[in-house]
C-alpha cells in the first residue's frame, strides 16, 4: 500500500512515533513512560517497524480525508497539532491488534519469546498485526485531528 503522502516519513520521523507509542507501550505493559519510551527509542531503530507505523497511518488519514479534503492541508492541521502537543497522546484503547503490534516491538527488542515471530508472520497473525497498526493510526489522527 503506497503512503498517503510523500511526507508521512518527514512528519513521523522515528522520534515523533516513539512519542506517540510510548503511552500505549507503557500502559499495555505496565511500565513506566520513561522505561517505554527508552525501549521505543531502541525498536524504532528497525526501518520495518517504522515503515508499519507509516502505513498505519497513512491508511488512518486516507480513511479520514473527506472527498474535497486535500492530502496537504490534513497533513498541515496534523504537523500543526504535532507540534501543540508536543506528539503526546492518550495511551490507544486496548486491543488484540496492538498487542501484536507491541509484541512486534519486543521482538524488535529480543524481549519476546522468538516463536512469537512465527505467530506474527502466519496468515491470522499478520492480519491481526496490520489491524494493530491501522488501530494505532486511526488513535493518532483522531487524537491530533480534531
Amino acid at each position: 500500500m503506497p503512503l498517503f503522502s510523500p511526507r508521512i516519513p518527514h512528519l513521523f520521523p522515528p522520534r515523533v512515533l516513539t512519542r506517540l507509542l510510548a503511552p500505549s507501550y507503557a500502559e499495555e505493559l505496565d511500565v513506566d513512560e520513561e522505561e517505554a519510551h527508552g525501549r521505543l527509542v531502541q525498536a524504532l531503530s528497525a526501518p520495518s517497524l517504522v515503515e508499519g507505523l507509516h502505513r498505519g497511518i497513512s491508511a488512518a488519514l486516507e480513511a479520514k480525508r473527506g472527498p474535497r479534503t486535500e492530502p496537504d492541508k490534513l497533513l498541515d492541521k496534523l504537523s500543526a497539532a504535532i507540534e501543540k502537543r508536543s506528539g503526546r497522546l492518550r495511551p490507544a484503547p486496548s486491543s488484540p491488534g496492538l498487542s501484536a503490534l507491541l509484541v512486534w516491538v519486543n521482538l524488535e527488542l529480543r524481549i519476546a519469546p522468538e516463536g512469537m515471530r512465527a505467530t506474527l508472520e502466519s496468515e491470522r497473525g499478520a492480519a491481526v498485526l496490520e489491524q494493530g497498526l491501522r488501530t494505532f493510526g486511526d488513535h493518532v489522527v483522531k487524537e491530533l485531528v480534531k
